[in-house]
C-alpha cells in the first residue's frame, strides 16, 4: 500500500509542476508554440505577412501637370 500512495504522491507532484510552469510562462510559451505551428505549416509563406510600418508612411502628393506653373520670356 505504501508504494501505491508514493506513487500517486509523485504523480500529483508532477502533474502540479507541469501546471505551475505553464500558468508562470505562459506568453513565453504561446509565443515559441505559434512559431513551430507557423514554421511546420507548409502553407505558410514569409513574404505574406502583414508589414507592421509601411515603408514611406507621408508620401507626397505627386505634382499635376495643371498644377505648374510655366514662365515664357
Amino acid at each position: 500500500m505504501g508504494a501505491i500512495t508514493s506513487a500517486v504522491i509523485a504523480v500529483v507532484a508532477v502533474l502540479l509542476g507541469w501546471i505551475t510552469i505553464e500558468i508562470a510562462c505562459k506568453p513565453c510559451l504561446q509565443q515559441g508554440r505559434e512559431a513551430i505551428d507557423r514554421n511546420l505549416n507548409p502553407d505558410y509563406d514569409p513574404d505574406d505577412d502583414d508589414v507592421r510600418a509601411p515603408l514611406n508612411p507621408h508620401p507626397s502628393p505627386a505634382p499635376s501637370a495643371s498644377s505648374t506653373t510655366v514662365k515664357s520670356v
